[in-house]
């Protein structure tokens, strides 16, 4: 995220069609914007598309930006906009998930079976795995990174979004909550989820190599 002294500068020169100002903000933003696209788009090529649509809507509408919010937020709710009518058309035949029903979720984020006791109600009988203990080369290897991507894409999509912004964008709870209309109770709560389904998809895949 730029600094507001920054972003006010970078938006002044927006508006000037200085060209340099603009391929910054392409350089910094687009891969993380086509990443946010395929949370509501099937493929990343339509995202590719999305991203492309979202720049010429930028270039078109900075003279209307006000700095209500930071400029990031500004070009991501262009994204999610763009991106959200062109899911719809591209996937109108494909149930999905809303909110309430992700908020509702009856799977608990962790098996029962990973608890001692009745109904697994107490301690760890299977501790999570951290991240500290597990193998740095595993960790920080390619096929992780695409493997973590994988499962992600599987995930309903609110939860997708909140887990790629914070997790894989490094947004601030505040700067998600924003951009997706969600209260903080509700982010923390898809994020929680997002990130058990696949710390536990990455432990499987670790016990199963092992």
């Amino acid at each position: 995220m730029e600094g507001p002294w920054e972003e006010q500068s970078i938006v002044e020169r927006l508006r000037t069609g200085d060209e340099t100002a603009f391929r910054e903000l392409v350089r910094r933003h687009h891969g993380a914007m086509v990443r946010f696209a395929e949370t509501f788009v099937p493929g990343r090529a339509v995202a590719e598309e999305v991203a492309q649509e979202a720049w010429l809507g930028v270039i078109k509408g900075i003279g209307r930006f006000e700095g209500r919010s930071s400029l990031s937020t500004w070009i991501f709710r262009i994204v999610a906009n763009i991106a959200r009518t062109r899911g719809e058309r591209e996937r109108r035949t494909v149930p999905t998930m809303n909110l309430s029903e992700e908020l509702a979720e009856e799977v608990p984020s962790v098996p029962a079976s990973r608890f001692t006791g009745p109904r697994g109600r107490g301690a760890w009988a299977q501790p999570p795995a951290h991240w500290s203990d597990l193998p740095d080369q595993w960790v920080l290897s390619e096929s992780t990174f695409e493997r973590v991507a994988a499962i992600a894409s599987k995930l309903p999509e609110t939860q997708r979004r909140v887990f790629v912004l914070r997790d894989v964008q490094g947004w601030s709870s505040t700067e998600v909550c924003t951009l997706l209309e969600l209260s903080e109770v509700n982010q923390r709560v898809l994020l929680h989820r997002a990130r058990s389904k696949v710390r536990a998809a990455l432990e499987a895949d670790l016990a199963a190599s092992s």
